[in-house]
């Protein structure tokens, strides 16, 4: 499995997929059968948001990786984005998508081929993850996602950050830190759901660096994403893998306080 609490002698990257489509969300009510049904893909022709530079998937990079979309996840994203939610709805669907970025988060690491033997003595070839991964939430929002993580993953260590912005300057301050202490040899699963302006994030890879962590060994988990933070992140740190299902210039802040019930 590749959440076992072992330590990790070499990191090595795991293979990529392919880059999928960045999807933003229509802003306008055009009747267009096509558009109403499928989220468009934003490109350098297309306006952007009055606050959001125009940003496309040369600027983005392969390091941002969504979703496929589906029915499924395009109805979980509108039950939480839907303020007429109940609070149990909005959990519910929350905790689904929640588990499919986590599940998608844990094919990102790296693995090597094995041979198993079948209870018939069959040989059966197949795969093994490499050991030593851990999670890391951002609080509070990020706590959300560890029991996603530890219903994947049972025996894996979660250390915890918490950052808080300053209202005014939106500058962002570290207040806790606690890491496994080998974290530098692992694979970090950053969870933090909602990215709008980055800067959280920013700061919160600055202190896994400092602690021995690279940046190429850190795969961000998130659930929505705006194109500024997306690239902002990206732009601070070129070697991060962010994963997501959504990028939106407008994206549900509200997430934290609808899950806690703090609202």
């Amino acid at each position: 499995m590749p959440c076992h609490n072992q330590q990790l002698n070499n990191v090595n990257s795991g293979q990529e997929h392919p880059m999928k489509q960045v999807r933003f969300a229509n802003s306008s009510s055009s009747s267009s059968s096509s558009s109403s049904s499928v989220p468009a893909v934003l490109s350098s022709s297309e306006p952007s948001d009055a606050t959001t530079q125009p940003v496309n998937q040369e600027t983005l990079g392969p390091q941002l990786k969504l979703l496929p979309l589906n029915d499924q996840i395009r109805e979980l994203q509108t039950i939480i984005r839907d303020k007429t939610t109940s609070r149990g709805d909005f959990v519910f669907c929350a905790d689904r998508l929640i588990r499919l970025v986590v599940e998608e988060g844990l094919n990102q690491l790296p693995y090597s081929e094995c041979t198993v033997t079948t209870p018939t003595g069959y040989k059966y070839e197949g795969v093994k993850f490499e050991r030593g991964n851990c999670g890391v939430s951002i609080m509070r929002s990020g706590e959300a996602m560890e029991q996603g993580l530890r219903d994947c993953c049972r025996s894996i260590r979660i250390g915890k950050i918490l950052i808080q912005s300053d209202e005014e300057t939106q500058k962002a301050k570290v207040y806790y830190a606690k890491f496994p202490p080998d974290v530098y040899r692992r694979k970090v699963l950053l969870m933090y759901p909602i990215l709008s302006t980055g800067n959280t994030v920013i700061e919160a890879v600055r202190v896994l660096i400092e602690h021995g962590v690279q940046p190429r060994h850190i795969i961000l988990l998130s659930l929505f994403s705006t194109p500024h933070g997306a690239k902002s992140i990206i732009q601070e740190f070129p070697d991060i893998t962010i994963l997501t299902t959504e990028v939106h210039p407008v994206a549900p802040t509200h997430f934290g306080q609808r899950y806690f019930g703090t609202d």
